[in-house]
C-alpha cells in the first residue's frame, strides 16, 4: 500500500502548477473562460436571445445578458428536463441537481451537463486531493478507503425518457464517479444512493465500520449521525478505535465552527485534519488551499464566470455588478455565476466576503434570503454562527444545531428581540451566561445589532430555547428533507420555521 499511495500522492500533486497559474493570471483565465462560454452556447436558443454572436467584451455581456434568479431561469430548465436540447447549453444534459431549496420550500433543479461534471464537479474534487497533499506530503490518505456520504438519485419527474435522472449533486456526482474512483470509497454504489435516510445511515454504519478509512467526505450534521452510530454499533467510545488511520475530513454545505468542539470529541486526535470546500448544486466554487486558515480559494479555471452584486444593491431593481477584478476586501457580495451547464448571469443566493485578492480567497458570509432585518439590525449567517461557537467555547457546550428569527413588536409599548432554538449534544454549564455571550458576541462583531441594542431601546435580551438533540432531526422529517444536503435555514427574517420547531418542544 506504501508504493500505491506514494504513487497516487505524486500524481495529484501534478495539478498544482495549474492552481498556480490561475493564482497569477485570474483576470485573464476568467476573461477566456467567459468568452469560451458564449461562444459555445451562440447557436443555443438562450444565445440566439441574448445576441451571443454579437458579444465582443465583458461590457457587451453585462449589457445584453440580463440578471437571472431561479425563477427566471426556470423556464429554460424545464424544457431541457422534458428533453429538449440546445435550450441553455449545447451538448445533451441528462442529470439535473435538486436543490433542497433552502430560500424557499420549492425544490429547484439545476442542471448537470458532462462538462460541469467533468471540468467542475471532478476537477474540484481531485484539486481538493491535490492541495491536501501538497499541504500534508506524509499524508497515508490512499492506503485506505475514502468515505463517502451523499444523497439520493429519482427518475426525472418531466422526462419522457427514463435515463434522465434527478438527485442531490452529491448523488450525481457519485454515479458518475469513474471506476478507479468507485473503487477507492466506501460505501457500495448501491448504499450510497439509498434514498430512505434513516435506513440507508444504519446501513452504511455497518458497511462501512470494518473498513480501513482514511478520509471522510460530506455535511457535518449528517457525518456525525452516521459517526454516532458507528460507534453505538462497535460498542466503542470514539472513532480512533474504529479507524486508527483516519486522518481528515472534507466538509461544506455549512459552516463548520459550531461543529468543531462534538468532532474533536467524536475523533480525539490532534493528528486529525479538517479541511473545507466550496461545492454546491450550481458548481465547484471554492477550496480550503492553507494549512492554518480557513479561508476558501476561488477556484477560477473550472468553467465558471463571475460577477458580484454589493449587499447594498442586492434589493435595487437594477443592481450594480462587478466582475472580479472590481471586487473589495472585506465587502459582502452576492455571487452571481455564468456556467458551462448553461446558467447566465445566475443568483445562487450565497453571500461571501473577500479576504485576500493576491491570489482571490472568500469566506462564505450567508445567503442572500438568510439574515434578520426586521429592525435595521442586519445579522447575517456569518455573525450568527460567530456568536453562537463563541457561546459554546466559553461555557463548555456543543452545539448541533439553531436556527433564529425576530420578535415583531406587539403593539406600541412592546420591543422587538430575537428569538432562537439551539439544540445541544452538551448542554452549556451556565445557561444564562451563554445567552448572555451570544448577545454580547453578536454587539461586539456588528454595529447595527449593538446601536438597536442599546439601552434595549429597539431590541431587548434574545430569547432562547436551549434543547437537547433529536428536535431538528424531527422537524425537518416532518418537512420531508431530512437526509442529503438538507439544511436548517440558521436564520430568516420570519417566523415560518422558528415557529414550525418552536411547536415541537
Amino acid at each position: 500500500m506504501e508504493v500505491v499511495n506514494t504513487f497516487m500522492t505524486w500524481i495529484f500533486k501534478n495539478r498544482i502548477g495549474q492552481i498556480e497559474n490561475f493564482k497569477e493570471n485570474p483576470i485573464a483565465i476568467q476573461n477566456e473562460i467567459l468568452f469560451e462560454l458564449i461562444q459555445e452556447a451562440r447557436r443555443t436558443d438562450f444565445g440566439k436571445k441574448y445576441g451571443f454572436a454579437d458579444i465582443v467584451t465583458y461590457a457587451d455581456f453585462a449589457r445584453q445578458v440580463p440578471i437571472h434568479d431561479y425563477e427566471q431561469m426556470k423556464p429554460y430548465i424545464e424544457e431541457t428536463m422534458k428533453g429538449r436540447q440546445n435550450i441553455i447549453w449545447p451538448t445533451e444534459i441528462e442529470w439535473f441537481s435538486k436543490s433542497s431549496g433552502t430560500t424557499s420550500s420549492r425544490s429547484k433543479y439545476i442542471p448537470v451537463s458532462q462538462e460541469a461534471l467533468e471540468e467542475c464537479h471532478f476537477k474540484g474534487g481531485k484539486d481538493m486531493i491535490s492541495l491536501y497533499v501538497n499541504n500534508y506530503p506524509d499524508s497515508k490518505l490512499f492506503s485506505g478507503k475514502a468515505l463517502t456520504i451523499g444523497g439520493s438519485l429519482s427518475e426525472n419527474p418531466l422526462a419522457s425518457r427514463s435515463k434522465s435522472k434527478v438527485g442531490d449533486i452529491s448523488a450525481v456526482i457519485t454515479h458518475n464517479l469513474p471506476i478507479w474512483v468507485q473503487m477507492a470509497r466506501t460505501p457500495s454504489l448501491e448504499t450510497a444512493l439509498m434514498d430512505e435516510w434513516e435506513t440507508k445511515i444504519d446501513k452504511m454504519a455497518r458497511e462501512v465500520m470494518d473498513e480501513n478509512v482514511t478520509s471522510i467526505s460530506g455535511v457535518p450534521t449528517w457525518t456525525i449521525v452516521l459517526l454516532q452510530r458507528i460507534l453505538e454499533l462497535k460498542k466503542a467510545n470514539n472513532i480512533l478505535e474504529v479507524w486508527p488511520n483516519i486522518e481528515v475530513f472534507f466538509h461544506g454545505a455549512v459552516a463548520f465552527g459550531p461543529y468543531k468542539s462534538l468532532f474533536k470529541e467524536l475523533i480525539p486526535s490532534e493528528k486529525m485534519r479538517y479541511m473545507e470546500t466550496y461545492n454546491a448544486s450550481e458548481g465547484f466554487f471554492g477550496i480550503q488551499d492553507q494549512r492554518d486558515s480557513d479561508e476558501l480559494l476561488l477556484m477560477l479555471d473550472y468553467g465558471i464566470f463571475y460577477e458580484f452584486i454589493p449587499m447594498e444593491e442586492w434589493e435595487r431593481e437594477n443592481p450594480k455588478v462587478v466582475p472580479l477584478s472590481q471586487v473589495e476586501l472585506g465587502k459582502n457580495y452576492a455571487i452571481l455565476i455564468t456556467t458551462n451547464a448553461g446558467l447566465w448571469r445566475y443568483k445562487i443566493g450565497d453571500t461571501v466576503k473577500f479576504t485576500s485578492i493576491e491570489p482571490y480567497r472568500i469566506k462564505i458570509s450567508g445567503r442572500t434570503k438568510h439574515f434578520i432585518n426586521a429592525f435595521g439590525e442586519e445579522v447575517i449567517v456569518e455573525n450568527a454562527e460567530k456568536a453562537v461557537q463563541e457561546a459554546a467555547d466559553a461555557t463548555g457546550a456543543t452545539i448541533t444545531n439553531f436556527t433564529a428569527a425576530p420578535v415583531y413588536f406587539g403593539d406600541s409599548k412592546s420591543k422587538g428581540a430575537h428569538e432562537w432554538v439551539i439544540e445541544f449534544r452538551k448542554m452549556p454549564e451556565d445557561q444564562d451566561f451563554f445567552v448572555q455571550c451570544l448577545d454580547e458576541t453578536l454587539r461586539k462583531i456588528n454595529s447595527d445589532y449593538d446601536a438597536k441594542r442599546y439601552k434595549d431601546m429597539a431590541l431587548t435580551k434574545p430569547k432562547v430555547h436551549l434543547v437537547s438533540e433529536g428536535v431538528f432531526e424531527t422537524w425537518m422529517r416532518s418537512r420531508g428533507k431530512l437526509g442529503g444536503q438538507n439544511k436548517v435555514p440558521r436564520l430568516s427574517n420570519t417566523r415560518e420555521h422558528l415557529d414550525e420547531v418552536l411547536k415541537l418542544i
